[in-house]
């Protein structure tokens, strides 16, 4: 006979165990059937199993034990999931002969599905006896029909049980790992990275030789990049696999010099190219500034990346009676249509563009600081007009 995992077997043993109902049912089903022998079997495509037991002619079967699944009637039932009632194997018509009561000496047999809500078959609660007995009076029966119903219920109930608790453990192993991954990338790989970042400086600053110095600022640049990578990185784990991004939200009253500054790192950081910024915001935001910096550089480095070298970007920041709006656009290849709505998913790039720019999650990241602060993203793109992206952020915060 093949093999069923034992562990689902115990498991099931177990659940029928913790139903304290069964000992009294099986009593009952004895004494009102005039059975010898009652029991509650896991019946499965591979196996026989004995859940709880009343026996009371020595059959010899223990809670645990298992019958050749082949050599049982529970089988033959499990088939055509319907109910098997033998009075007498020896005058029924359809048994008389069959291997089950000759090979375990019966003579009156009932047999009835035991069928969780969902349909999955457990098995059968079922009653046999050396003596012919009127196991089809349709009150024996009823009260079998009964008593199975009963047994699915409660088995049904422990499984929902057993699946939440399996959920909650996972989600708790799920938060341990999430919070580890974070702790590595917010420390573990930062601290090295702050050892070279502040060896690059002093090297720079002692270079004897041009080529040193080249050789320092390289260096730095490469540790600036790795650390941009880490940040992203970090905030794409907090959007993903925890609550989304975190943002403190304040109420600013000057938004403009935060999102300068950024426009002035940006256009430094790219002297070869022409930015062209409109801040008019002239009214308070509830907000995380140092967020909607994030959101800022974001676009303007992926419009710097992608954009024509010689056409501008353009940037403007505004508001409105109601939302702080942002836009970024640049001249360049278009993104096609299809695409548009995918240029927020992680990892997306345009299928002209080459490996190797970034990890692809800037314009995710975009969208989750955006939804931290309830607002609205979109990015239209075409031939003449270029693409450009809007960012709606509302000025007060719901």
């Amino acid at each position: 006979m093949e093999h069923e995992s034992r562990e689902l077997i115990l498991r099931d043993l177990s659940a029928v165990a913790r139903i304290n109902a069964v000992p009294s049912m099986l009593e009952m089903i004895c004494n009102e059937s005039g059975m010898g022998f009652a029991a509650v079997a896991r019946v499965s495509e591979l196996t026989w199993t004995a859940c709880a037991v009343k026996d009371n002619i020595s059959f010899g079967l223990q809670p645990g034990g298992q019958l050749d699944l082949h050599t049982t009637l529970c089988h033959e039932s499990r088939e055509a999931r319907v109910p098997i009632i033998v009075d007498d194997f020896d005058t029924d018509t359809r048994y008389c002969g069959h291997h089950t009561p000759t090979l375990y000496k019966l003579r009156s047999y009932i047999s009835v599905p035991i069928v969780l809500p969902d349909g999955e078959y457990f098995g059968n609660l079922c009653a046999i006896d050396s003596r012919p007995m009127h196991v089809s009076d349709p009150r024996v029966v009823r009260m079998f029909e009964v008593f199975a119903n009963l047994i699915a219920l409660q088995l049904d109930s422990d499984k929902r049980q057993w699946s939440t608790e399996n959920l909650l453990s996972s989600e708790r192993e799920s938060s341990k790992l999430r919070e580890q991954f974070i702790a590595v990338l917010g420390h573990d790989l930062r601290s090295p990275l702050a050892a070279i970042s502040a060896s690059a400086e002093y090297l720079q600053l002692k270079a004897a030789s041009p080529d040193m110095t080249l050789v320092a600022k390289r260096l730095r640049s490469s540790a600036s990049r790795m650390s941009k990578l880490i940040d992203d990185i970090m905030d794409f784990a907090r959007g993903r696999l925890g609550n989304g991004i975190p943002a403190r939200i304040e109420r600013v009253e000057n938004l403009g010099p935060y999102l300068q500054t950024v426009v002035n790192e940006i256009t430094q950081a790219n002297e070869d190219r022409k930015i062209f910024a409109t801040l008019a915001i002239e009214r308070p935001v509830d907000c995380d500034p140092t967020r909607l910096q994030q959101l800022l550089a974001n676009l303007l480095a992926n419009a710097v990346t992608h954009g024509s070298p010689d056409a501008p970007v353009r940037v403007s920041a505004i508001t409105d009676a109601t939302h702080l709006v942002i836009e970024v656009a640049n001249q360049g290849d278009s993104i096609a249509e299809e695409s548009l709505a995918k240029v927020f998913e992680p990892y997306w790039r345009a299928a002209n563009k080459t490996p190797g720019e970034g990890l692809g999650l800037g314009l995710y990241i975009c969208q989750q600081v955006v939804n931290a602060h309830k607002g609205t993203i979109r990015a239209c793109s075409s031939q003449a007009d270029g693409t450009c992206f809007t960012a709606r952020i509302p000025l007060v915060a719901s």
